[in-house]
């Protein structure tokens, strides 16, 4: 009687009428263990309200407790059931199940008819309700001799609170085992409209422990679809409600739900670690994509910009050639007419030269003689300068440049203030690139306000620019002031200003060259061409290294490769007694050759030496700079005595060559460097001189040069033939430092370089002119002129110059002598630079022979350095070589004239 109570209540928990029949407070009923498999597919077409089970009968498959029972046609459940979703999973047969936490209380159920009492009790045997145990339950595939006692379904549903995901009993997606021997008994024997009511009650039940499922494996719960024959779904507290120990049950599920929590978090924070790896990563994928996309909008843009430019470039480059064509046609009219010369001494090398020329502002600031252009009483000079000059300093210049009515008159108080006849501007960009190395014309670009001023200046008035080395960015500046370049086209001048370019340009003039080779860009070539040059030039002592692009001697190096090679007694003695024909067809000159292309890799490691020592410490240091801009070999002169000789040109927008200035070079810091000229030059042939310089000049020409440039050639003895050789060596196409100190000197002298004669004349001085008509009274005129001849330096360096001020140090050289004498015309002017560090002068010293000036110019080294000294405080400078050096020039020695030895000089020269 209770095993049909407690069944009506399973029945039909809702019947309050069944509730009062359950009387066994110890009976439990057990919550299902579900086992995660894997569902069977079902059919599901799609409507206008989401997913539909299109079989109501299609339940997943389950696991099979026994043989099936035979099921008869009128036992199946009458009406319309949808058990999508519907998880039933009947306990294992061979797992001992513990005593049930639950407790059933009566419920009203109806009438349990005696045929469904005869079934159970055939499927599970009498069972025994005076005690609460629990028996395991039969295997499927064994006898059971015992008969074992009965238990309702809800007690063989297990619970187990400690749910782990290791346990192989539990299946959160096949839940309803539908072809269990059981399952299909209970449908059989119970077809009517209990059967209905209890699959009814089993599918809310479930859907607590199906939505536990989803929070553990984070799995998206399948909808379940109510059952048309029920018009709601049980609630969990209408399930609980049959339960008679209901509050041990509440807290029963409530800590399984709060341990599934529990145990669900970390797979709860694993899914989230996971969203959150997929939302990072789909924001690293839209950060790509957007990267990409800004990528390809800066490279559209960059290709935008880089068309803009080239067509920027194309136009200054159009404008340039269209401007320069207009000043040839003008050029005769615009050169004797009033006009204004915009200077800009930029240096306007690649990039990577500017990165290694120290001081690169004052480095382009070495020319302020170019205000001197105001000698011609039709010309106005803007001078762009590099750094900011300070008032002291521009005073100096203004009063400087004032000069010149008393050096016209004699008269010291005749003095003309000129402010009106030049400018320096100061670009406001200086500082704005520190660590960009600009050259003076990018700097300019972009300075609109002085831009600007300059368009003021230049309205309505015939103007061109000269530059330094010519840069892209002249031809920009040019094209915005609207005024012709009077210079060459940057590519041109690039080109033919490298060591390898003037070798060309050489070879098309047909002038005297040194021995050697260029374009020299691999160490298989340069040892091959050096060894075969040594050979052919044995009597060449010291072999010269220059890399194409490097100016003022900082990319040159020097090998004496005859002193120290080892195999060159065995080629002499195979060389003599043989003609150079025999010689040169002699297998002795062929292993010559072997022998000493063996021995040049070690010979140069050991003892080239780099001009520049401090940026190419090491032969493979220089080399590698070398090789990879290129340069040449050339043979140093084999003459005990060598003169270098600077000559600069003019080709003029009509195409006429004009030697404007020349000088002979002293040294102050090493053979291979120039410090300085004395102007004009007096070691060749005046004639001879301008030969040579004539026909580079109209060589030049043919490549599109056009502007200024500078030739160096190397004088010397030939020690065989007694005879007087010159070698052109060098050449730069641009405004020099030696014209701008030339430019300076006929201003202070009022006087006229004719370079064809190597002959400067200037107006007489006041002593001249007395002693001239004396010597002339009663006779011919006296002469209104005489000679001049000057030192000039603009590399001059001591390192406590920076200790005084400039003001100072004019009035102790004043003090000792040194100055300018406006009556006579001779004397010494100072080019200064800046102030603000103060450690490099510019100096001239003008007379009327050159031992004098040599003399004067070594003295005022001396006095300076006097000066600016102390005994513990000698500084770096290159004074004492330069006074080195023009003692040799004299031919004179310390102890006879200066006795400089006598006075401490602790640094030979300032170090770059």
């Amino acid at each position: 009687q209770q095993v049909e109570m407690d069944f009506k209540v399973m029945l039909d928990p809702e019947n309050t009428d069944n509730k009062a029949g359950l009387k066994h407070p110890n009976v439990e009923t057990r919550l299902p263990l579900i086992t995660k498999k894997k569902s069977a597919p079902m059919c599901r077409q799609k409507t206008g309200k989401g997913p539909r089970v299109t079989n109501p009968w299609a339940l997943p498959a389950f696991h099979s407790l026994g043989p099936p029972l035979p099921l008869v046609g009128g036992d199946t459940p009458k009406g319309i059931l949808s058990f999508t979703g519907q998880k039933l999973i009947l306990a294992a047969a061979k797992r001992i199940l513990p005593a049930p936490p639950v407790v059933s209380r009566a419920a009203a159920l109806p009438e349990f008819p005696r045929q469904h009492k005869k079934s159970a009790e055939a499927i599970y045997g009498p069972y025994s309700s005076s005690k609460g145990d629990t028996a395991p339950l039969p295997s499927s595939n064994s006898t059971q001799k015992s008969k074992p006692e009965w238990r309702c379904p809800a007690q063989q549903l297990e619970f187990e609170p400690s749910l782990t995901a290791q346990d192989p009993c539990l299946d959160w997606d096949t839940a309803v085992h539908q072809k269990a021997p059981a399952f299909l008994a209970l449908q059989h024997h119970h077809h009517s409209s209990w059967w209905g009511r209890t699959v009814g009650l089993m599918e809310p039940t479930e859907k607590p422990l199906k939505d536990l499922s989803t929070t553990i494996n984070d799995q998206k719960s399948s909808q379940t679809t109510s059952d048309s024959d029920f018009n709601e779904n049980p609630t969990k507290n209408d399930d609980v409600s049959v339960i008679k120990n209901q509050s041990g049950v509440e807290k029963i599920l409530h800590r399984a739900e709060q341990r599934c929590r529990e145990q669900g978090s970390s797979a709860g924070v694993a899914a989230g670690m996971q969203r959150c790896c997929e939302h990072k990563q789909q924001q690293q994928q839209q950060w790509a994509a957007g990267v990409i996309s800004s990528c390809w909008r800066t490279r559209n843009h960059l290709a935008r910009l880089r068309k803009a430019l080239r067509g920027a470039r194309h136009r200054h480059l159009e404008n340039f050639y269209s401007r320069a064509k207009h000043l040839a046609a003008n050029w005769n009219r615009i050169r004797t007419s009033r006009r204004t010369i915009i200077h800009i001494p930029s240096l306007g090398y690649s990039q990577h030269i500017r990165e290694h020329i120290p001081d690169l502002p004052l480095q382009q600031n070495l020319q302020m003689g170019r205000l001197c252009d105001i000698l011609d009483a039709n010309v106005d000079v803007i001078y762009i300068c590099p750094l900011a000059l300070s008032e002291e300093l521009l005073q100096y210049y203004h009063k400087l440049l004032g000069l010149q009515a008393a050096v016209r008159s004699g008269n010291p108080q005749a003095m003309a203030d000129l402010q009106d006849r030049f400018r320096i501007l100061t670009p406001e960009a200086i500082n704005s690139f520190p660590e960009h190395h600009m050259c003076l014309a990018t700097v300019l670009k972009y300075s609109p306000r002085t831009l600007q001023r300059l368009q003021v200046l230049l309205q309505d008035r015939d103007a061109y620019l000269v530059g330094g080395f010519p840069h892209l960015d002249d031809l920009a500046v040019a094209d915005q002031l609207q005024v012709p370049l009077l210079g060459s086209e940057p590519a041109v001048a690039q080109l033919y200003s490298t060591k390898s370019g003037s070798k060309r340009i050489f070879a098309s003039a047909g002038v005297p060259t040194p021995p050697g080779e260029w374009d020299i860009h691999s160490r298989e070539q340069l040892l091959r061409a050096l060894s075969q040059l040594v050979l052919d030039h044995l009597e060449v002592q010291r072999w010269l290294f220059k890399v194409d692009d490097e100016r003022g001697g900082n990319g040159t190096a020097s090998c004496d490769v005859i002193s120290h090679l080892e195999c060159y007694p065995w080629i002499l003695r195979e060389q003599q007694g043989q003609d150079s024909e025999g010689w040169r067809k002699s297998q002795a000159r062929e292993l010559a050759l072997v022998k000493i292309s063996q021995e040049l890799p070690g010979l140069l490691a050991q003892h080239v030496q780099p001009v520049n020592e401090k940026r190419f410490p090491t032969w493979e240091k220089f080399l590698q700079t070398f090789l990879t801009q290129g340069g040449v070999i050339e043979a140093f002169p084999f003459s005990a005595s060598v003169t270098n000789v600077t000559v600069d040109l003019l080709i003029e927008p009509t195409g006429e060559v004009t030697l404007v200035s020349s000088g002979d070079q002293f040294h102050a810091e090493g053979p291979l460097r120039s410090s300085g000229t004395t102007i004009p030059q007096r070691s060749v042939d005046p004639e001879v001189l301008k030969g040579l310089c004539l026909k580079i000049g109209e060589a030049c020409k043919a490549k599109g040069v056009l502007g200024y440039f500078s030739v160096d050639f190397v004088v010397f003895t030939h020690p065989q033939t007694r005879q007087q050789q010159v070698w052109a060596t060098d050449l730069d196409l641009c405004y020099s430092d030696q014209l701008a100190l030339t430019q300076l000197l006929m201003y202070m002298t009022d006087g006229n370089l004719d370079c064809g004669s190597s002959c400067l004349q200037g107006p007489l001085g006041s002593k001249e002119s007395k002693s001239q008509q004396v010597q002339h009274e009663g006779t011919k005129p006296p002469a209104l002129s005489s000679p001049r001849c000057a030192v000039a330096s603009s590399q001059l360096r001591h390192s406590n110059l920076s200790g005084i001020s400039y003001n100072l140090l004019l009035h102790l050289c004043q003090a000792r002598g040194v100055g300018f004498d406006l009556q006579e015309k001779q004397g010494t002017v100072f080019v200064l630079y800046e102030d603000q560090k103060r450690h490099s002068l510019g100096m001239i010293t003008i007379g009327e022979d050159l031992q004098g000036v040599l003399l004067t110019f070594a003295r005022n080294l001396f006095i300076i350095h006097q000066e600016i000294s102390a005994p513990n405080m000698q500084g770096e400078t290159n004074f004492k070589m330069a006074i080195r050096d023009i003692e040799a020039i004299l031919g004179v020695t310390a102890e006879n004239k200066l006795r400089l030895e006598e006075e401490p000089w602790e640094a030979d020269a300032l170090k770059e």
